[in-house]
């Protein structure tokens, strides 16, 4: 436990130690108003009128029982087979910290080991970690990775990657100074000919993600032909669910691909907490960030799981730590781990072809619609698209009146891309019925019926200009 000082005398050298007057001095960077200010607490309340006010509060709460969702963006509703829950909440896996101990988290060590090994078979690369905090943060630690590695002090992102992960992504290499390069992106996808003109040998990683971020599939053996003529490595943010049919990242040559386990058996909460899954080729695996479980026997030669290559600060020594990251999100990757292991390979390909299909479906309906398009033609996608909407109408007020029919629209894309600003992005899950679908299709017939007809008023104007 850190040590707290306890007498006058003590707090005063450490005064003195640290350079300020006094323990008010101490705090001054905090406003006065909330330094002096009182919380505004009711008064007692018995059990019984306790549950009443929470019961009153969680009923302001809008769920995915409650609306039609849409969004998608980072964050998914799945299904989530009554099993996950179920295993999830056994005593062996009780809590989430890390297993010090193995001798007394050997359920824990097991479950990690597995959580690794299925991550190692969905992404078709060697080794995978014991988990990371999420998408966004397992990517900016695959930047750092390379760099390391490459000794190149130079990444290069497409603009079709999560908008978020790009803004982890900076936050990460600000403190380096690394430079950080945007490709452009041209119809939806990486601009393949921009990478290829702007790469150099002072690259050490180009970045795609697959699908990205718009729900189109990248050209990802061309750009990782172009990243390893130049001998930079491949970062590929890939999404779990749709491993089901797409190439693993190891198969295009991928040589680290980190992703969010969000999808595999968590709900999307309130967006968050999440998990990240990290994986390399074998070359790199002492470099990677966090810890690795592995596989081993005990004196009596039973089976036995611990932790091993353990890289981070808290385990070795800090100018040789590879990584500061440290809760590696247990409970979460448990659940990925029981949501994989029910599902099989058969049904994960089954579940990724439904979200296939039933997103198609969606977005065919929706372009069938008058002034509803697609500004990137017939691009292929995964489970999500972006739809162009009706001069007139705006993300923000379709939302809104989607909102009041128990529908959750998509999201606005202007806010990250000004280009798009009368775009939105759609999510179409396995989870979404034909009629939810139908439903939503329905009320945006129904919402752009209700728009200004301006260029049909200007089109009898003219006839009958032409009549008299």
């Amino acid at each position: 436990m850190d040590y707290v000082p306890h007498t006058t005398q003590e707090r005063e050298e450490m005064l003195r130690e640290i350079g300020v007057p006094s323990v008010e001095a101490l705090f001054e960077v905090i406003p006065e108003r909330l330094r002096k200010a009182t919380p505004r607490l009711p008064g007692a309340l018995s059990e019984a009128e306790l549950v009443d006010f929470f019961k009153g509060l969680g009923g302001k709460n809008k769920h995915l029982n409650q609306y039609n969702s849409f969004l998608g963006a980072g964050v998914y509703d799945h299904f989530i087979p009554s099993v996950v829950g179920s295993l999830a909440s056994r005593g062996e896996f009780l809590t989430s910290y890390t297993p010090y101990q193995p001798e007394a988290s050997q359920g824990t060590l097991q479950v990690l080991y597995e959580f690794q090994t299925l991550v190692c078979e969905l992404t078709g690369l060697d080794v995978a970690n014991a988990s990371m905090y999420d998408g966004a943060t397992a990517l900016a630690e695959a930047a750092l990775l390379a760099i390391r590695h490459t000794e190149r002090n130079k990444v290069m992102v497409s603009r079709t990657v999560h908008p978020e992960y790009r803004a982890v992504l900076a936050t990460y290499l600000k403190p380096l100074e690394a430079a950080l390069v945007e490709v452009p992106a041209c119809e939806g996808v990486t601009d393949v000919s921009a990478l290829k003109d702007r790469i150099d040998e002072g690259v050490s990683a180009v970045i795609l993600q697959q699908p990205n971020f718009f729900g189109c599939l990248e050209e990802a053996e061309a750009i990782s032909a172009i990243a390893h003529e130049k001998g930079s490595l491949l970062i590929a943010c890939v999404n779990p669910i749709s491993l089901g049919l797409l190439s693993p990242p190891g198969d295009y040559g991928a040589d680290i691909a980190v992703g969010d386990a969000q999808p595999l058996g968590n709900p999307p909460f309130y967006g968050g907490p999440h998990v990240g899954f990290f994986a390399v080729r074998k070359e790199l695996m002492r470099k990677m960030p966090g810890r690795l479980a592995g596989a081993t026997t005990d004196l009596e030669g039973r089976r036995a799981f611990v932790l091993t290559l353990q890289a981070r600060e808290q385990h070795i020594r800090r100018q040789r730590a590879t990584s500061n990251i440290c809760t590696n999100q247990n409970l979460l990757a448990l659940r990925a781990t029981i949501y994989l292991s029910a599902l099989g390979k058969e049904g994960l390909m089954e579940l990724a072809e439904l979200n296939l299909q039933k997103s198609h479906y969606a977005k065919d309906k929706i372009c069938a619609l008058k002034g509803f398009s697609t500004p990137f033609g017939k691009r292929p996608f995964f489970n999500e698209f972006v739809i162009r909407l009706p001069k007139g109408l705006t993300p923000d007020s379709l939302n809104n009146r989607l909102y009041k029919r128990g529908i959750i629209g998509g999201l606005p894309l202007g806010r990250f891309y000004p280009e798009l600003k009368d775009s939105m992005l759609f999510c179409v899950t396995e989870n979404k019925t034909r009629n939810q679908i139908d439903a939503l299709v329905y009320s945006l017939k129904e919402i752009s019926r209700g728009l200004p007809r301006a260029s049909k008023v200007r089109g009898r104007g003219a006839q009958r200009a032409r009549k008299s």
